[in-house]
């Protein structure tokens, strides 16, 4: 532990956990006469997951938190976290190694999410990851095994201009 998380309180109470990275708060379900937690990672004002919460013994209040299910709580909060952000990352980021007459040649498509202006960065790279072109296209390229190709096999022009 760091000396800025000793001065930190953590808060462990029956609806609320709190641990340097994660908050766990015990909520009243508005779908039903349920209840939920809902896990915020540290600095963010959404949660990351919200899921069901069991009820206590009087089936009208929740069960409270504890150690155990803090932990089974951010590791599944963390589990969600990460597999999103690696969705994102898949989304976002697009490779195809096609054959060119010089070898195998990799095309890259990485999507940079501007609000205003979306755009995309279309790539080719050699085998040895040496650069061959690099152009601006349409966020809303599509890249696959064909467009790969036929870029390539077009010399690598910049796709839509017929020239480099």
């Amino acid at each position: 532990m760091t000396e800025d998380t000793q001065d930190t309180p953590l808060l462990q109470e029956a609806r609320f956990w709190q641990d340097e990275q994660w908050t766990a708060k015990v909520i009243k379900n508005e779908d039903d006469d349920g209840w939920a937690v809902a896990m915020y990672k540290a600095g963010e004002s959404e949660p990351a997951l919200v899921g069901p919460w069991t009820m206590g013994r009087d089936k009208k209040n929740p069960k409270p938190l504890d150690g155990t299910a803090f932990i089974t709580l951010v590791k599944t909060a963390s589990e969600f976290v990460r597999r999103s952000e690696q969705q994102l990352h898949a989304q976002l980021n697009q490779s195809v190694t096609v054959n060119s007459q010089d070898g195998r040649v990799t095309v890259l498509l990485r999507i940079v999410p501007d609000e205003d202006n979306p755009y995309a960065l279309l790539t080719a790279q050699d085998e040895v990851g040496e650069t061959l072109a690099e152009f601006k296209v349409e966020a809303g390229f599509k890249l696959n095994r064909q467009t790969a190709q036929a870029w390539v096999d077009a010399d690598l022009v910049k796709p839509g201009s017929g020239r480099r």
